[in-house]
């Protein structure tokens, strides 16, 4: 049996125990609230049978996860890209129009079925559907991802996470002329009250989060900007550009008509480069993913 521990901060004071497990260890809420259930869960050692039960800043949160169940997930020759892989990590270059995880309206052709058909030992910490993930990023956005091949790696990654000390950087290709070359975005982002399925500004409530960005080229009604993460909320780019007047062009969820018409492909967000702590060596590594061809050649085009 693996453990995570975790100790609560004053952003988080007063948030459920389920949730807050879920965004600091990317298991899926249903799991935790079984783990929770069934008495895995301890807050300041005392067992916690409550999913709703509310955090305090400085609670020491301490998770056992049993040993993974045998997988039930069909391994696929999907033909992703292996950055790099050692007996530890794998980083994969994730393709557009690709779900990370198997889910009830995805049970193939996901990257779990790709990558268990490249690597036969995978961490069990996220349970049977989700061997071996240690982050994710949307369907729709290309680009690394990290993937670890045993529990020992997967508690250090997952630390680093926490601590904010796995460096992102993103490309995106936005609509309109990027007033500044670089800035700091900062606010509050939640569950949009009228559209769950979306994630917006929020002037009360919501978690912290911060997007830093520069300008790398303009053109006639594009800017291509490199976007670093401070924080990891969901959909957090794509809501926080949108936000300022710049959507990332192809998004079929946030932004305005002329955005979603720019590019038909996806949006043209691109998980770029990740630099971490390697599990093992302990030295600071750092990894780049080759954009997609389309989105490479839109480029061209624009810079003709």
């Amino acid at each position: 049996m693996n453990t995570v521990f975790l100790r609560v901060t004053d952003e988080e004071d007063g948030d459920r125990l389920d949730v807050f497990l879920a965004d600091n260890t990317e298991m899926s809420r249903s799991r935790l609230q079984k783990l929770i259930k069934s008495s895995k869960v301890e807050v300041n050692e005392n067992i916690v049978n409550k999913a709703s039960y509310n955090i305090r800043d400085g609670d020491k949160v301490l998770v056992y996860i049993p040993e993974p169940e045998k997988y039930h997930i069909k391994p696929q020759d999907l033909n992703i890209e292996i950055i790099y892989q050692d007996s530890d990590i794998a980083l994969v270059n994730k393709p557009v129009d690709m779900v990370v995880h198997p889910s009830p309206g995805h049970r193939d052709g996901t990257l779990v079925n790709a990558i268990l058909h490249k690597c036969k030992d995978l961490s069990g910490i996220n349970g049977v559907l989700r061997p071996g993930i240690v982050h994710r990023i949307d369907k729709e956005t290309s680009g690394i991802l990290i993937i670890a091949k045993n529990d020992f790696s997967h508690v250090s990654l997952s630390a680093q996470l926490k601590q904010k000390t796995i460096s992102k950087e993103y490309l995106a290709l936005v609509y309109g002329d990027v007033k500044n070359e670089s800035g700091t975005i900062r606010t509050l982002i939640g569950r949009d009250p009228n559209n769950r399925l979306r994630m917006t500004v929020l002037s009360n409530g919501g978690k912290e989060a911060i997007t830093h960005y520069k300008v790398l080229e303009r053109f006639d009604k594009y800017t291509l900007l490199s976007v670093d993460l401070e924080t990891g909320r969901t959909h957090q780019i794509r809501v926080h550009l949108d936000h300022v007047g710049y959507p990332i062009i192809g998004d079929a969820v946030y932004g305005n008509k002329q955005s979603k018409a720019a590019f038909s492909k996806g949006q043209f967000l691109h998980a770029k480069k990740l630099e971490f702590i390697h599990p093992r060596s302990k030295k600071r590594v750092s990894f780049i993913a080759a954009l997609p061809d389309d989105r490479n050649q839109f480029l061209k085009k624009l810079r003709k």
